[in-house]
């Protein structure tokens, strides 16, 4: 209970922190200094300050962890991505700091524990669109597209004087993508042999009559059409 208390506090000071400051003050003294700790203390829950700065980020990322998941599905998967979109924008408008501190990171290959949690509601979000007949591209690349384009615009609002925001451009990255990337009102009608690809390799893994083998093989078979197609 103890060890739990203090790694609260020291996440909870490292936040006030990184809103106050920005990253640049969220150094291993700041931090100590004003959670009242010592930095053996620190180094031993954290291990060192990128641990620290991860838990800090997914510390800030629960609350927009929680509104996500919680956005209920309906039976349009394409209006749900909608609502994903404007609550991602959403959530970077009102927590800045956070938000460059999870999608900020530029070295290839490093992703905090924040932002992984997010593709992967992010991918279920797209597998559902493919599941229903009514994705144009591979579910990865369409993954890719959405969150390239929504944080990027995301970062791009950030930075700009609140009073200059302009919301309508929000909305219109967001219909430019799911145009881009999901066909009409109709399923797999307007996706051509992609759609249909990539529809039954969504649906691969369910079709039990299958062996194990031949849904792999069928999968495989699938993502071959989409990439020669796309």
């Amino acid at each position: 209970m103890e060890r739990d208390l203090t790694r609260e506090r020291i996440i909870k000071a490292a936040s006030d922190l990184l809103t106050q400051g920005g990253r640049d003050a969220v150094s291993t003294r700041a931090v100590c200094t004003a959670a009242g700790v010592q930095s053996p203390t620190l180094y031993r829950l954290f291990g060192d300050k990128d641990g620290l700065l991860d838990a800090v980020a997914s510390h800030g990322f629960e609350s927009y962890m929680a509104d996500k998941t919680a956005l209920a599905e309906t039976d349009d998967p394409v209006d749900d991505l909608r609502r994903g979109w404007d609550l991602h924008v959403s959530f970077g408008l009102a927590n800045p700091a956070c938000y460059v501190l999870i999608y900020g990171e530029t070295r290839p290959g490093v992703e905090s524990t924040a932002a992984r949690r997010s593709a992967a509601v992010l991918a279920a979000r797209v597998r559902r669109i493919a599941e229903v007949g009514r994705l144009r591209v591979s579910e990865e690349r369409a993954a890719h597209l959405v969150h390239a384009t929504g944080s990027g615009l995301t970062f791009s609002l950030i930075s700009m004087p609140e009073e200059r925001r302009d919301p309508a451009l929000s909305v219109m990255a967001r219909e430019a993508i799911i145009a881009a990337i999901t066909t009409g009102d109709s399923p797999t009608a307007d996706a051509g042999p992609t759609g249909i690809a990539v529809a039954l390799r969504a649906v691969a893994p369910r079709l039990t009559a299958l062996s194990a083998a031949e849904r792999a093989l069928l999968t495989e078979w699938m993502d071959r059409v989409a990439a020669s197609e796309g």
